[in-house]
């Protein structure tokens, strides 16, 4: 296969899994006094806004056409 088709499709399959899959963020806050350390750590589970999921899908089959064409 050729090399750009092969990064379209995989572009393109972020792209469809970036509207279903949420992105994990961790945050640590806390305080330290000596050698005792007090923290919580929070995570929150966010996805991408669908236009820039629409803009990657967009642009993997951009690539994928690009790649049939050449």
């Amino acid at each position: 296969m050729k090399p750009l088709l092969v990064i379209g499709l995989i572009v393109l399959v972020f792209g469809i899994a970036s509207l279903f899959v949420p992105i994990p963020h961790s945050e640590t806050h806390g305080i330290k006094s000596g050698d005792v350390k007090i923290a919580v750590t929070k995570t929150e589970h966010e996805r991408l806004s669908p236009a820039i999921s629409a803009v990657i899908i967009v642009a993997g089959v951009g690539l994928i056409w690009a790649g049939r064409r050449s």
